[in-house]
């Protein structure tokens, strides 16, 4: 009875201890691929070396570990992204996220709260919303948010890492959460997605994604707001493009600065460029802050430029193995 005993204990111990290294999350070496169901739908076939395979299985075994999908509320809508097909609503993303978690790789969930593309030039509110009031329109954040992530855990496929808007510099839902003359608003509408996100996803890591990659004054008052106004986060996510983000002499300045003050582990979490810069800049940022890069729209050969046209690996793809 005895060795029975110690044998229960020792495997509760190997399961605790195994479990606890699960609920820790990698450094991310992260790809968007919202695109490649449109491009597989398109006839697209990915191959690496000439042999032909799954585009997430190529990504990981060419050292990427995690996986981005947005997510639009109602693309088919008059407004939205996908009229005819539907690409980004909730059914494709959960067929996407099935395929991630059988690739072995971390899954991060973009919501943009919109019909269509959700970025500080426009961030417009989904048609179903439209009549909405404020109050309403909060509910419609956590409800929506709260039937997406019950669905995901129907399947198995719970997200590791939930973004909470998508490049929200500007606001969300406009123009409810538009920041131009108050931070209230957004801050209103955040914090009923991260009460979503906590009650139903507690596991989850929470991002807050700003576009201001370079730009320190701006990324100060934001993160500023947050703490003003309470919003609770994880994670400060950035998106760096240098036409719009600044020089990487910034983009360095900036991320080091952010991670001081705030003490949060940061992301760049959409960028196109100079992959080998952003990634020494983010490994490198003080006390092991940096939590990892996301390459945007990595299958497409006009954006990640990791395939080309006909779905084959690029050369850029072996800068990940190395």
């Amino acid at each position: 009875m005895k060795r029975v005993l110690c044998l229960i204990v020792a495997l509760a111990a190997f399961n605790f201890a195994h479990a606890q290294v699960a609920l820790e999350k990698p450094y991310a070496v992260g790809a968007d691929i919202s695109w490649l169901q449109w491009q597989e739908d398109s006839g697209v076939k990915f191959s690496d070396g000439g042999v032909e395979g799954d585009a997430l299985d190529i990504l990981r075994d060419n050292g990427f570990n995690y996986i981005r999908l947005r997510l639009f509320v109602n693309p088919k809508s008059e407004l939205g992204y996908s009229q005819r097909d539907g690409y980004c609503d909730l059914e494709h993303t959960l067929a996407m996220a099935k395929r991630i978690k059988e690739a072995g790789m971390y899954f991060l969930l973009d919501f943009h709260y919109s019909d269509n593309w959700a970025d500080p030039a426009k961030q417009i509110m989904p048609q179903a919303w439209q009549t909405f009031s404020f109050d309403e329109v909060c509910a419609a954040v956590y409800n929506h948010t709260k039937e997406t992530l019950l669905a995901l855990e129907a399947q198995g496929t719970m997200p590791d890492m939930v973004q909470v808007g998508n490049e929200v510099s500007n606001g969300m839902l406009w123009p409810y959460g538009s920041v131009r003359h108050s931070f209230s608003g957004l801050c209103g509408l955040l914090k009923e997605g991260v009460r979503a996100v906590r009650e139903y996803a507690p596991d989850a890591e929470i991002m807050l994604h700003v576009a201001l990659g370079g730009q320190a004054e701006e990324s100060v008052r934001f993160f500023d707001a947050m703490e003003e106004y309470g919003v609770e986060y994880d994670l400060i996510g950035q998106s760096y493009y240098p036409e719009w983000h600044g020089t990487l002499e910034e983009l360095e300045a900036n991320t080091n600065a952010l991670v001081e003050r705030y003490n949060k582990p940061l992301i760049v979490v959409e960028y196109r460029d100079h992959y080998l810069d952003i990634e020494r800049i983010v490994s490198t940022l003080p006390n092991g802050l940096g939590r990892g890069t996301f390459i945007w729209e990595a299958t497409s050969p006009h954006w990640g430029k990791l395939f080309d046209e006909s779905g084959a690996a690029t050369p850029a793809l072996d800068h990940y193995n190395r």
